[in-house]
């Protein structure tokens, strides 16, 4: 398959139908659009990457792209014509692989996201002397890797800070869990026990729970867990709405969640229009002979007819399996051992007897299909199960897709592609995992890991995404890890294995009409096209020529989906980018024209700085680089001047005006 051309026609009869529609033959010229956006820089993001500097706006579709003399005839007495000023624009940002619900509910509930673990540790302490005694205490986040101490943590840890109630602690990846004993006995949960398939109870060396498990596993104590209320749920998706309009994120493949979540949760938000995020649900599709699988066969889609639902707002018509775990949690499903724990190839949720009959159910019925599938055992399977679906029952475009596509054996990268399946992966993934990738699978098997560059050089695609919350949901993150192989902190230099990373182009392409064609959408968004949806971003910095260490700190200005604003950045403030996040103040800055000067207190606290004051200079360490600055006291408050502080550490600083943001780089 091309990653040119797709869509192409379908795109050009929809962009003619379009056009007709609303301009009737006796017309002197067009009618006068809704919106005009004039005087930018405009990346349409078509098969040709054109760019052009105006767009007009009817109703929710675009029905000009291209010069500032072809946007006049648009312009009538009450079309809102806003400049851009040269401002970089890009169609709505398609996030191809996250749990909008997930995100929801794990803004909710602690959020450790790889802080230290006694900062977690800290939080569930404080979290259990508000709760009542047996109340339960969730959270999400730790990664054991970027511990000084890497081992999996233990229950007696959680014991100590919270004896009298139950605690369950999701690890990043979602495939491990962290208990306390009273969690454990709740979910009658021993030493005894036995592994399910699927999953893991990890034990010390004498036998005894650790208090860490991984997938399937889990189960019992989840079990326990009360479920979040259907307001509760319906709220939780509304901030995650807000977060991602709030990157660009205009569209998002919602990876697995019950036919009743769909139609009890986003249902109601969506004919309320309270939810106007575009969402391509996932179907969780366990079993071959259950109620979802008898669902699935009573509600057969025509792929050739589907209609999207709620004004193209939300899709039905794919389903999420699961084949195994994930890497850090060594549950991802291996054809050898790893190469760090002996005997040892993680959990398949399925033998292959039995996965092929899940998937058969689905395929017939005419949905496409999504695969969690990690180790090189685990694609090796779910390939094996999509070859024999499609040679029973040929399919034209059945756009078969295996979700994160990690480590993968040379020849199974070739069969999916020939195959037509499409390789749905993350780039964050890659930039976390490499702190203990090459360990869990050695040398040889990492050569074609997180392979981006072998799948696009053999004419593959790779829809993106953040898998959040697994990740965090910042699509420049993503961007920044496809073309740089580094992480925020902006290791290893050089990049890690950076013979696979995208180029520019083919990183944004992954976050727009990729992820808008691994969904059957691309006819409709994924670039700025005439007849096609008027989502789109505009951004602080030009993504394609600002320095590569500076992608991950874009800010989104604007955000439009169908036309309607939903998004406007606030630029009252400033806001300082310290490895891809914005610090947190609690004082107000301090401006002098050409200088901003931050709380000192707060810079220290959030870079996790020493201080040693002399009179009215501070010498500032940050791990092994010292700034010496001068202090501005106003109103009782300490400020320094940010440029003059990063500087001496030996960052590079970039202002970014139009976000009033500073991007903090890496020592020079």
């Amino acid at each position: 398959m091309s990653r040119k051309g797709f869509g192409r026609i379908l795109g050009t009869i929809l962009a003619l139908t379009m056009l007709l529609s609303l301009f009737p033959a006796s017309a002197a010229g067009p009618e006068p659009a809704d919106s005009v956006y004039r005087n930018g820089k405009i990346y349409t993001v078509n098969e040709d990457f054109t760019v052009v500097s105006a767009i007009a706006v009817k109703g929710d579709r675009l029905v000009y792209v291209g010069d500032e003399a072809g946007v006049e005839a648009y312009i009538g007495a009450d079309t809102k014509v806003v400049d851009l000023g040269g401002k970089t624009v890009i169609p709505g940002l398609v996030e191809g692989h996250m749990h909008v619900t997930g995100l929801g509910s794990s803004l909710m509930n602690l959020d450790c996201f790889w802080m230290p673990k006694q900062t977690i540790l800290d939080l569930v302490k404080a979290a259990a002397e508000q709760a009542e005694p047996g109340e339960w205490i969730q959270g999400r986040g730790w990664m054991n890797t970027v511990w000084e101490n890497t081992d999996y943590p233990t229950k007696e840890e959680l014991d100590a800070v919270a004896p009298n109630n139950p605690v369950f602690l999701t690890r990043a990846c979602g495939h491990m869990g962290w208990a306390n004993s009273m969690a454990l006995e709740l979910g009658g949960i021993t030493k005894d026990t036995p592994n399910p398939q699927g999953g893991e109870y990890l034990k010390d060396e004498n036998g005894e729970l650790l208090g860490c498990m991984t997938d399937t596993a889990m189960d019992p104590i989840e079990a326990q867990i009360p479920e979040l209320t259907l307001e509760q749920q319906r709220q939780g998706l509304l901030k995650a709405q807000e977060q991602l309009f709030s990157y660009g994120l205009t569209s998002a493949m919602d990876a697995g969640n019950s036919i009743e979540v769909y139609e009890e949760v986003f249902g109601p938000l969506y004919e309320s229009g309270q939810l106007k995020l575009r969402v391509y649900g996932m179907i969780s599709h366990t079993a071959a002979d259950n109620e979802t699988a008898q669902y699935l066969k009573d509600h057969p889609i025509d792929p050739d007819n589907y209609e999207l639902l709620y004004d193209n707002h939300l899709s039905l018509r794919c389903v999420k399996m699961f084949a195994d775990g994930s890497l850090g949690a060594r549950s991802a499903a291996m054809l050898e051992d790893y190469s760090d724990r002996a005997d040892h190839i993680g959990d398949y949720r399925y033998t292959q007897e039995e996965i092929d009959p899940i998937v058969k159910v689905a395929y017939d019925a005419g949905y496409q299909i999504a695969t969690h599938a990690i180790g090189d055992g685990a694609n090796h399977q779910v390939i094996n199960a999509y070859e024999a679906a499609i040679k029973a029952n040929p399919r034209e475009d059945h756009r078969l897709r295996i979700e994160h596509f990690q480590i993968v054996a040379p020849e199974d990268i070739d069969r999916a592609l020939e195959l037509g399946i499409l390789p749905s992966m993350q780039t964050t993934h890659a930039t976390s995992d490499m702190l203990v990738a090459e360990d869990r699978v050695g040398s040889e098997r990492i050569k074609t890991s997180y392979a981006w560059r072998t799948i696009l050089d053999k004419g593959g695609i790779i829809p993106n995404g953040s898998d959040a919350p697994v990740e965090l949901v910042n699509p420049y993150h993503g961007l920044y890890a496809a073309v740089t192989r580094c992480n925020r902190l902006g290791s290893p230099e050089g990049g890690w294995h950076m013979e696979q990373a995208m180029t520019r182009e083919e990183a944004l392409r992954s976050f727009t009409n990729w992820s808008s064609y691994a969904e059957f959408n691309e006819d409709i968004k994924g670039s700025l096209e005439v007849g096609k949806l008027a989502d789109f971003v505009v951004l602080d910095r030009d993504v394609m020529t600002c320095p590569a260490e500076d992608i991950k700190d874009t800010q989104a200005l604007m955000t439009v989906s169908g036309g309607e604003v939903v998004f406007t950045r606030d630029n009252s403030k400033p806001t300082i980018m310290w490895n891809g996040l914005p610090l947190t103040f609690n004082s107000p800055f301090y401006t002098e024209p050409g200088t901003i000067y931050a709380p000192l207190s707060d810079l220290a606290n959030g870079l996790t700085a020493t201080v040693t004051r002399d009179g009215s200079k501070a010498a500032i360490t940050v791990e092994d680089k010292t700034a010496e600055v001068e202090i501005k006291t106003v109103n009782g408050v300490e400020y320094v001047g940010v440029r003059a502080l990063f500087e001496g550490l030996g960052r590079n600083v970039t202002w970014y005006g139009l976000s009033s943001c500073v991007s903090v780089g890496w020592l020079k």
